[in-house]
């Protein structure tokens, strides 16, 4: 199904008007972490500021309406944030790592996991990661799913 196929059921179903909405995959493991969304395990997703800054992109608002994709970018379901908050990576704690879903839920994977991305990240643009960078922290919730 096409995006602006799925968005239209979207509508029509939950009677929205807007056509504001951002389509994403996760950036790793796309399809199991879309499943896990998709269980209701997967309720928040973290991202390295430093890329919005370097994008010039705002970071993600409350309210707003997120497509996820699969690896094959066909739309899955659709998310709603319910919070986004900034925090340095090392402050990070395990009730959020939790609300990620991935993993054994704990701090412990989600920290290596995300070090391992974000180190990763960060040198692709030449640059070191540190544990006191700030993440950007989104939670949201599955509205729609097909």
């Amino acid at each position: 199904m096409k995006i602006s196929e799925f968005w239209r059921e979207f509508k029509k179903s939950k009677s929205v008007s807007t056509d504001d909405y951002l389509a994403y995959s996760f950036a790793v493991d796309v399809d199991e972490l879309a499943q896990l969304v998709l269980k209701g395990k997967k309720q928040a997703t973290t991202s390295l500021h430093l890329f919005y800054e370097i994008d010039n992109e705002a970071l993600p608002q409350v309210g707003a309406y997120n497509i996820i994709l699969d690896s094959q970018e066909q739309p899955i379901c659709i998310t709603q944030t319910k919070k986004v908050y900034l925090c340095r990576f090392d402050e990070v704690t395990a009730a959020y790592a939790k609300k990620e879903g991935e993993g054994d839920l704990s701090l412990a994977y989600w920290r290596k996991a995300h070090l391992d991305f974000f180190q990763s990240e960060c040198a692709e643009i030449g640059i070191e990661f540190s544990p006191e960078m700030l993440v950007g922290c989104e939670e949201f919730e599955c509205v729609f799913l097909i």
